[in-house]
């Protein structure tokens, strides 16, 4: 069961045993670190250590291509709790998918407070709760994607999708969201048999009903950029397979924060965001 914080400390949570009856993860989405001077970085980590939680989740636009390293860097050394994370469409930008994630990889290896969700399997934190993710990436699947004038910087700034045409590149995303639900799907099943609490992280919204953009859902001019149909797919798929799993969703991107229900047992958050202000989502509890 997954619910609001109630202030409960840590010591209390963890007289049981290593970890207490509810599990508090902290939530962050869109931080835009680049966005800040370094007095401003050091500051919001250093009130990201004021909240008591066990683990902070990450969906993904850290930074870009040349500081997203040395943003993940400061989770691992200012932060007590662990943190879990995916990448986000920005983490490239000023470079390439390729050469980002073997730089990421290479240092995710290397820290111990940091888990990259799209290269790992599922993490179980404290009794119940178990954590899979991937980073995902607007498919162009839904929407008007060959038709609409909106047009994204990432198609300037990474260089896999740089000036392609506009076919090509709605081919190449489509191979980019396929690619995600290829790595979540088997990570989603093992998930499900080992908890009734699943947390599923992704950058991009995998319903149409979670891109949230302006308070309301994106139109179809801007749905192709804002949604990751595969991936909503294969969360679907097993969650018919696992009704008795509560899977709750988090994600990003868009800017725009709202609540879908998927399905019975799939809730959908997206996060809020604006350049220069980041900030915690939401502190969840999962009992």
């Amino acid at each position: 069961m997954i619910h609001r914080g109630d202030g409960a400390s840590r010591e209390k949570r963890a007289e049981g045993g290593a970890w207490g009856a509810v599990v508090r993860l902290g939530w962050l989405s869109d931080i835009h670190l680049n966005f800040l001077d370094p007095m401003g970085v050091l500051s919001f980590f250093s009130e990201l250590d004021g909240h008591d939680v066990d683990a902070w989740l990450l969906c993904g636009d850290i930074g870009e291509a040349d500081s997203v390293i040395p943003f993940l860097r400061g989770f691992e050394e200012t932060l007590r709790a662990p943190t879990y994370f995916v990448l986000g469409n920005h983490d490239f930008y000023r470079g390439s998918l390729e050469q980002v994630r073997v730089d990421v990889a290479a240092w995710e290896a290397r820290a111990r407070q940091l888990v990259w969700l799209t290269r790992s399997p599922p993490q179980r934190i404290g009794r119940d709760v178990v954590v899979v993710g991937d980073d995902s990436w607007a498919d162009g699947r839904l929407g008007n994607a060959l038709g609409t004038p909106i047009e994204l910087s990432d198609f300037f700034l990474i260089e896999e999708l740089r000036d392609l045409p506009r076919r090509r590149l709605v081919q190449k995303l489509n191979e980019l969201g396929d690619e995600s639900a290829a790595r979540l799907a088997p990570k989603l099943g093992e998930a499900a048999e080992l908890s009734g609490d699943v947390v599923v992280l992704a950058h991009v919204p995998p319903f149409e009903g979670a891109a949230w953009h302006e308070d309301d859902i994106s139109s179809s001019d801007w749905l192709p950029w804002f949604s990751c149909e595969a991936v909503g797919r294969v969360i679907l798929e097993c969650a018919g397979n696992h009704p008795e799993t509560s899977f709750t969703v988090l994600c990003g991107h868009t800017h725009g924060s709202g609540t879908f229900e998927a399905a019975p047992n799939v809730s959908v958050l997206t996060a809020r965001a604006e350049y220069g202000c980041p900030e915690v989502q939401r502190v969840l509890d999962f009992a």
